[in-house]
């Protein structure tokens, strides 16, 4: 059987099961087995491919980070930071809609995972929204479209993976999701001002009451500072920040803030455990359905059908894949999409001279964007599933929502000056910055 032949065979099956409600990982497992049946490569070689997938240090920091979040939510720290965001943004047309993507921007800094934020921001504001006449569509629909800022703002577990399987600085990364984030999030606010709901209008916050909700929330919310704080001073690894920042909530956050939530610090450390070992095992059969696809010489034939067509224009080269992804990601998770297309994505970065970070990026604010797009959209479904409203319904009502998230891409692409200013001005050895002779400055190329 001709390689493309099995290419067909691993995918459609892939996609097959997939769409029978079979797991990611089984669906990819086996692909890769009946792959297997028609070359000479063993499932002995296999299985060793799985655990090379996942023997990285930097995908440690995942686990972390996951558990960061769980402590969070589970010793309801949160609240805090909703009403700082409510004494912020409150007032403004569509209140509880702009506390709520306010609150996410907050949020996300701190989880770097979309399923968590999508279950703390139902958890907490949506039957606030029920209550004030939001319809559950919408309210679904804005939890799962502010959600997708944690996969941008650090300390993004998207942006690990990407960093650690292509061999991109994550801290770059990081730093240079920032841009597109708030972006995603000042457009939701305009959106919602302009085309959402009205809500209750309240009163401006007095000082008073700002300065009291910022000294409630003051705690919880120097974590962002320390996890991005502690990687671009270089004083510790992203894997070190997670340890840090779970240090620092288990000795000041949660003494300080609810204590009796202490007895019950075991059971997170579980929860976040299992948690991890969905992405964890996702990633393991990803990157041995990846490799079996670069030894059927997959990613040369892509990268050959995209280079045929964009030559060396890196604009365009961007604009295939993030058509490319935008389509992959409808079907799968964005963690095995990065896994598996990554050798094309490397290749095609390397001919057309692109810097890694610019393309990490705007294939990270797509992948994000996969997250509220049928027929898979994960955060939409997850949202609609927590509201309790159908996912059509909720899909017609993100529909708006998917021209900030154009607008996102385009700016991402096109201005990579604006995109990369912050890693360049911060840490401008993870953009490929060095050091003049003379050490008086950075040139970057």
């Amino acid at each position: 059987m001709s390689n493309s032949l099995i290419l067909v065979l691993m995918t459609g099956l892939f996609l097959v099961l997939g769409y029978l409600g079979v797991p990611v990982a089984f669906a990819l497992t086996a692909g890769v087995m009946i792959g297997c049946l028609f070359t000479p490569i063993t499932l002995q070689s296999i299985i060793g491919q799985m655990f090379n997938g996942i023997d990285s240090e930097a995908l440690m920091a995942i686990p972390f980070f996951l558990l960061v979040g769980e402590l969070m939510t589970s010793a309801n720290v949160v609240i805090r930071i909703a009403e700082l965001s409510q004494a912020l943004v409150g007032h403004i047309r569509g209140g509880l809609a702009q506390v709520t993507t306010v609150f996410s921007m907050f949020f996300s800094g701190m989880s770097g995972s979309s399923s968590a934020d999508v279950a703390v921001l139902s958890r907490t504001m949506a039957i606030p929204m029920s209550r004030e006449g939001y319809r559950p569509a919408f309210v679904a629909a804005l939890i799962a479209a502010a959600s997708t800022i944690a996969n941008l703002v650090p300390p993004s577990i998207m942006a690990v993976v990407y960093g650690a399987i292509g061999n991109v600085s994550i801290a770059g990364l990081f730093l240079a999701g920032i841009v597109p984030g708030i972006m995603v999030g000042v457009g939701l606010m305009v959106f919602c001002y302009f085309f959402g709901p009205v809500g209750f209008r309240r009163k401006r916050a007095s000082f008073g009451t700002l300065v009291g909700a910022t000294r409630s929330a003051a705690l919880p919310m120097l974590i962002p500072v320390i996890l991005l704080g502690g990687i671009i001073t270089g004083w510790f690894t992203p894997t070190e920040a997670g340890v840090v920042a779970i240090a620092y909530i288990l000795v000041v956050v949660i003494p300080f803030l609810n204590p009796s939530h202490l007895r019950e610090v075991p059971r997170d450390f579980v929860s976040a455990g299992l948690i991890f070992s969905l992405p964890l095992f996702t990633i393991a059969a990803a990157s041995a359905f990846g490799w079996m696809l670069a030894y059927l010489r997959g990613p040369i034939v892509v990268s050959g059908w995209i280079g045929a067509v964009a030559g060396t224009n890196a604009e365009l080269i961007m604009f295939l894949l993030v058509l490319v992804f935008t389509i992959v990601g409808d079907f799968i998770e964005p963690i095995p999409a990065i896994i598996i297309f990554m050798p094309v994505v490397n290749q095609l970065t390397d001919a057309a001279s692109i810097n890694p970070v610019h393309m990490g990026i705007v294939l990270i604010v797509t992948l994000a964007f996969g997250l509220i797009t049928p027929p898979y959209g994960l955060s939409l479904l997850m949202a609609s599933k927590f509201v309790g409203v159908r996912f059509s319904g909720a899909l017609r009502a993100s529909l708006p929502i998917y021209v900030i998230f154009f607008v996102t891409i385009a700016f991402t692409i096109f201005f990579p000056d604006a995109v990369l200013w912050l890693p360049k001005k911060v840490f401008p050895e993870s953009v490929g910055c060095f050091k003049a002779a003379d050490q008086s400055h950075y040139i970057c190329p």
